[in-house]
């Protein structure tokens, strides 16, 4: 059985080590680690459950194995931070956790972006409804693909 419901404090140190981990498959496209997501710092994370939403999924013991966040700007739903644990992905947990954070905002448009290296991203999210409408190039290795759902 696996549960969604938003995150609180104290679920914050245990959503940034998960972060930790799952975003060591994005790393690993680019040959660094030297990626925001395994910089961030716990304050930031606070910073951001105290200006949004985050969303955990948690397994039958009551441990978090995907997280997302969104936050509400001039009525576009800014969604970061999607991330299942490595032992629980292509399993539906990210497409659970997505519709979960639209229904959080409904009838507003959704943006989130992710590296044009993600290719499984990029295809959940297309499966999802979202269209590609911006690319920037940040460094030589690095192209972030921009995304929205109107």
């Amino acid at each position: 059985m696996f549960t969604i419901s938003k995150a609180n404090h104290e679920d914050l140190q245990e959503i940034l080590q998960l972060q930790y981990l799952s975003y060591q498959s994005e790393a690993a496209l680019f040959g660094s680690q030297d990626i925001p997501p395994l910089k961030q710092t716990l304050n930031e994370v606070i910073e951001e459950f105290n200006h949004g939403v985050i969303l955990k999924i948690v397994n039958d013991k009551n441990i978090i194995i995907g997280s997302v966040r969104a936050k509400e700007e001039n009525g576009t739903v800014y969604i970061g931070k999607l991330m299942v644990h490595p032992d629980y992905r292509c399993k539906g947990y990210g497409t659970k956790l997505l519709k979960e954070i639209e229904h959080y905002f409904p009838q507003k448009r959704y943006e989130l972006f992710t590296s044009t290296k993600s290719e499984s991203n990029i295809r959940l999210y297309q499966k999802m409804g979202y269209k590609i409408f911006n690319r920037k190039v940040i460094k030589d290795e690095l192209e972030f693909v921009y995304l929205e759902k109107v």
